[in-house]
């Protein structure tokens, strides 16, 4: 069909189209339309093409044998097919080289930061330590993977990309979980850990895989009542594995998953008992020596008991410390504080010259111990059992002392 600029009729306003006449107004409305149909055509193709060219997945590394790695790690990766780039988004990043890491990092101070990596840089590192990385593609429209790549550019602009620490609330596992829920509409509805899980559990189970009894044993000493909360479905994905079974869970998010670095190595194999034997079988000499009466064993009991005293209460003085002096939200309310006495690092400055009011302290702090022991099982917090012997050693020695 075509059309001219002939006058119908001899009158004006009106153009041939073919064998018919159309008026300017039909005409240019007409053409007005299939303008902008044409425009909103391009603008869909465009959004397509643009969502087609980014790809978006969640990457979730194998805990490692140092303490620092015995958690794993998460971190978002972002491919563009357009301008050729591979790059991984870690929220894990702090500065090792700031001379004042250690001061930072006790009390709770510590800024941690979001880098952005070469996706084989990335990867090297965990091909160096043979530790896996397990690798989710998420089903994401295009103004969902727009609004994820530009609140990670925000983050990695100025003083956006530091924030504090939190072990439990706010790490790189926390920060990507919420990243998801806000920007990609993450719900997760079925449970990702069982009724009642709480944040200590979950440590619990790293800690045993990966045989670190000590480090588990410290982390129940600084860890007060926070860490014993019952979590619930968003609050459990804090760690990395349990954000990969989030992930898992919610159906519509998740287009694949594949193990794209499998070393094949595993944890040697061990025991979490080693602190428990080791506390055990002190307490069991200490026990044993002060049943024998002569003045030599007399002596290293009376250094043992003053040991005790001053370790107890070194001890209590720092997680007193932890607790009002730092950061650390989880480090509050921490009941261990009523096997390590705080006053018993005093107590150990008298020990030696057995001032009558010691012995009323002894027996004060005894009766304490004892209801430590009975109660043990039924405190807000969830005590270590490896140091059941220690609070029993505590108790019979100053039940001791408190009558000689």
């Amino acid at each position: 069909m075509g059309f001219g600029w002939e006058l119908f009729g001899g009158r004006r306003g009106f153009f041939i189209v073919g064998d018919k006449q159309v008026s300017y107004k039909e005409f240019f409305v007409k053409r007005i339309c299939l303008f902008c149909m044409l425009l909103l055509l391009l603008h869909v193709s465009f959004a397509q093409n643009d969502s087609s060219r980014l790809r978006i997945s969640l990457l979730t590394c194998a805990p490692g044998e140092e303490m620092y790695s015995m958690f794993g790690h998460t971190a978002l990766r972002i491919t563009d097919s357009a301008t050729l780039s591979d790059l991984v988004y870690n929220y894990g990043t702090f500065d090792f080289e700031d001379p004042a890491f250690y001061s930072k990092f006790v009390n709770g101070k510590l800024d941690y930061f979001l880098s952005v990596a070469e996706f084989p840089l990335f990867m090297y590192e965990y091909q160096a330590t043979k530790r896996d990385v397990t690798e989710q593609e998420l089903n994401l429209s295009g103004q969902e993977k727009s609004a994820i790549q530009k609140a990670l550019a925000e983050n990695l602009s100025g003083s956006n990309r530091f924030y504090k620490y939190d072990f439990l609330y706010d790490n790189c596992t926390s920060r990507v979980r919420d990243l998801l829920v806000k920007y990609a509409g993450m719900r997760v509805t079925r449970p990702v850990v069982a009724e009642g899980t709480s944040f200590r559990n979950l440590i619990h189970e790293y800690a045993d895989r990966g045989n670190m009894g000590w480090t588990k044993l410290g982390m129940d000493l600084l860890m007060g009542t926070p860490a014993d909360k019952k979590m619930n479905i968003q609050e459990s994905m804090f760690l990395p594995d349990y954000l990969m079974k989030g992930v898992d869970n919610a159906p519509p998010l998740l287009i694949k998953k594949d193990n794209i670095l499998q070393t094949g190595y595993a944890v040697p194999t061990g025991t979490t008992l080693w602190p428990l034997i080791f506390l055990g079988a002190f307490s069991a000499l200490v026990l044993l020596l002060s049943f024998i009466n002569n003045k030599s064993a007399i002596s290293i009991t009376g250094f043992f008991d003053f040991l005790l005293c001053f370790l107890t209460g070194l001890i209590g003085c720092v997680l007193l410390y932890t607790w009002f002096g730092t950061d650390h939200a989880s480090f509050k309310y921490n009941y261990n504080l009523l096997w390590a006495l705080p006053t018993n690092l005093f107590a150990a400055l008298f020990i030696r010259r057995k001032p009558l009011w010691l012995k009323k302290y002894f027996l004060v702090a005894a009766l304490v111990y004892g209801l430590v022991l009975i109660s043990w099982y039924w405190l807000p917090q969830q005590l270590n059992t490896a140091l059941v012997p220690v609070v029993l050693l505590l108790f019979l020695r100053f039940t001791k002392l408190a009558k000689a």
